[in-house]
């Protein structure tokens, strides 16, 4: 078990010594005079021994004292460039955890232009649907869908998820086209009819459903697959507008209603309160912030 007085009164009498002056030790700590002069005679009372010898208006270091300044001071400097070695790997790398969904459709496709903005950075993804744990998880930001706020958590709006049915412009052809109806979807191969996104939108479009799942079909983990197999024709799917709109603008998906419909759900953009001013979150959320409003303008 190791021994050592107490570290605040140790970190006054380094600068002491260093400087040899409790007026410029207080300054430099942002203490009062007479409160380094308190932990200096709170230290002298604990090793039995006068560390400064105090002459008039002067302090000169004792043999006991110069004999601990020196290798106190070193173990201050390995302190320091311990930490200093911490703060440098922290801002040399960026991790960022969002869903599947988020990184498919939108972030993967511009992260690199951030990266580029600053290539002093690394950047890494890290796509997971579960919730970030900011304890545990090696994470500096996440992407978060849902409601907020999160105790604990700075959040920021990006996007308002709403939806609305989509599929490839060959199966709409197939399938009944411009006299296509929303009661006609009722009929047809859907993606994911487990989502309760389908009866919410079709209530809103004036379609009787019954409660609970659709019916049985295939059910995908993710709107970035949905979509992906709504473009090879395979069904109708319940999409966010936003993510398809250069799939939209391509012709790669149609959309046959006009209607969208949401739950009050958005994507976010969440950091621990504490962390919220650490200089690359700072750069990545001013980033992010003016890409997907540029994005939203351009809808």
């Amino acid at each position: 078990m190791r021994r050592i007085p107490p570290l605040a009164a140790v970190r006054v009498f380094e600068a002491a010594a260093r400087h040899e002056n409790f007026t410029s030790a207080a300054t430099e700590l942002g203490m009062t005079q007479a409160a380094v002069s308190y932990q200096i005679r709170l230290l002298e009372e604990r090793l039995g021994v006068p560390l400064f010898r105090r002459e008039k208006r002067r302090v000169m270091l004792t043999d006991a004292g110069r004999r601990a300044a020196a290798p106190i001071g070193r173990a201050f400097d390995a302190i320091d460039a311990a930490f200093a070695q911490l703060r440098t790997e922290d801002e040399g790398m960026l991790t960022i955890s969002t869903s599947l969904t988020f990184a498919n459709t939108w972030l993967a496709w511009r992260l690199g232009g951030f990266q580029m903005a600053h290539p002093e950075m690394a950047v890494r993804l890290s796509v997971n649907d579960a919730l970030t744990d900011f304890v545990t998880d090696e994470v500096d930001v996440a992407v978060r869908a849902g409601r907020g706020p999160w105790p604990g958590l700075a959040a920021d709006l990006l996007i308002p998820v709403d939806f609305t049915p989509m599929c490839s412009p060959a199966f709409l052809e197939r399938h009944g086209g411009d006299r296509l109806h929303p009661a006609d979807l009722l009929r047809l191969p859907m993606i994911s009819p487990h989502d309760p996104w389908w009866s919410h939108w079709l209530r809103e479009a004036g379609v009787k459903v019954a409660e609970g799942d659709m019916r049985p079909g295939v059910r995908m983990d993710s709107q970035a697959n949905e979509g992906n197999a709504a473009m090879a024709g395979q069904g109708m799917a319940m999409l966010t507008p936003f993510f398809w709109r250069n799939d939209l603008a391509e012709g790669r998906l149609v959309r046959p209603f006009a209607q969208t419909s949401t739950r009050g759900y958005a994507y976010w953009l969440v950091v621990p309160e504490h962390r919220r001013a650490v200089p690359k979150i700072k750069r990545f959320r001013e980033w992010l912030l003016a890409e997907v409003a540029r994005d939203l303008a351009a809808d």
